[in-house]
């Protein structure tokens, strides 16, 4: 059942909300601070584009986390984060939507807190 859930994801909106995880990866990756955000982007592109069956553990506390997450949020995090709830709105119209709508409003929190977050199976 995971399996057909993230292939209609996929064709239905998951793809481009893991190509806006790639592009904010790779224009991070123009300079050299911007390298840890990248791999962070990259690691969760993965992600959001075969969600169904994982889920994401948030570490509690760290001050490392928080200025990254800080930082994060006025680069590129609200961009992904508003991508995000539109995609989860327009899916929760539906009925038929409301788990692909779900998936989107948890990768919209991620988008805002990427940095102390993990990524598990279910």
């Amino acid at each position: 059942m995971k399996t057909i859930a993230n292939i209609f994801w996929v064709l239905l909106g998951g793809l481009e909300l893991a190509l806006g995880w790639l592009l904010a990866g790779l224009l991070c990756c123009l300079t050299i601070v911007g390298i840890p955000f990248g791999k962070q982007c990259f690691k969760l592109a993965g992600f959001v584009l075969w969600p169904f069956g994982r889920q994401v553990e948030y570490a509690t506390g760290g001050a490392v986390n928080f200025l990254l997450n800080l930082l994060w949020i006025l680069l590129l995090g609200w961009e992904l984060a508003l991508g995000a709830l539109v995609v989860g709105v327009v899916w929760c119209a539906t009925i038929i939507g409301i788990p692909f709508g779900l998936q989107a409003f948890k990768f919209a929190k991620l988008a805002i807190l990427p940095f102390g977050a993990k990524v598990e199976r279910k």
